[in-house]
């Protein structure tokens, strides 16, 4: 009887333990460019409504504050009034007086601009510590551009190692040349892409997939967007599409005598507005 008390303990911790590890909330990740109404008013519908406490976090920009004034402008325009800018650098970020200002925040947005910039600044800070705590809790976190780049844990710079010819960049799909480093790991079964198609980012996400097939390259286009739910799975929705590739299945990934990487039996999906998209399994659903 002892025994069985102890297994039925040991499993009310573990159950209460993998709840609270599992995040409740959504992510809105915008590929970039003009940003439809819709999208905003679907990602402040997930947070809560009107009431909602927003905190836009502009970092990523090279003139944040005009950026975080600019989307505070569109935010009230649409009616959301209980809106914080945070504007900090790494040190900046670990202070009670920009902590503070994110309190009952139900909604945190990444502005564009330089994805590095961004992770710079927060990676190793209480403040994404609690932007993670937000998420979750059932928050809603929201980024655009670079602001998307960083929701995966593997992070697309937009640099290239290899290719130092700027007339030609991400020209090839060529082991080693595309620059990643961590990002801030909302996504963990998947590296994000943004402004994907319209900037021709193939070659560059190819690369980075056949480099990691255990992960999906999501490249998702301007004036769109996937709304990832807690389950792992995400819809689209926007004006373009969104582009998934599946290397976890592909044979002969190889590399040649000048580092071009080739394999075969690799999967694509294109999914535009209303497509829904399970991440575990990797797989359309309805």
């Amino acid at each position: 009887m002892k025994n069985h008390l102890v297994i039925l303990l040991f499993l009310i911790i573990s159950n209460t333990f993998a709840t609270d590890n599992n995040p409740k909330g959504h992510l809105v990740i915008i590929g970039g460019g003009e940003r439809p109404d819709y999208i905003t008013n679907k990602m402040l519908e997930l947070s809560g409504g009107s009431n909602t406490k927003i905190v836009i976090i502009p970092m990523a920009s090279s003139v944040p504050m005009e950026s975080a004034l600019e989307q505070k402008d569109d935010l009230n325009r649409l009616g959301y009034k209980n809106v914080e800018i945070i504007l900090c650098d790494n040190k900046g970020a670990n202070s009670d007086s920009v902590l503070s200002k994110i309190k009952d925040a139900n909604l945190v947005y990444f502005t564009g601009g330089d994805q590095v910039l961004l992770t710079k600044a927060l990676l190793g800070t209480k403040l994404i510590e609690k932007i993670k705590d937000i998420y979750i809790n059932g928050g809603v976190i929201g980024g655009t551009s670079a602001g998307a780049a960083v929701m995966s844990k593997i992070m697309i710079t937009g640099d290239e190692l290899l290719n130092s010819d700027s007339s030609r960049t991400f020209a090839e799909i060529r082991s080693g040349n595309i620059e990643t480093v961590e990002g801030f790991g909302f996504v963990d079964l998947a590296i994000i892409d943004q402004h994907f198609i319209l900037r021709k980012r193939h070659n560059r996400l190819l690369t980075v997939v056949l480099e990691n097939p255990q992960l999906l390259g999501v490249g998702i286009d301007e004036s769109t967007s996937i709304i990832v739910n807690p389950n792992d799975t995400f819809e689209v929705l926007g004006e373009r599409e969104v582009i998934v590739y599946d290397a976890s299945n592909s044979k002969d990934i190889s590399i040649n005598p000048i580092g071009l990487v080739s394999a075969s039996n690799m999967k694509m999906h294109i999914l535009n507005s209303g497509k829904k998209f399970d991440l575990k399994n990797k797989t359309l659903f309805k």
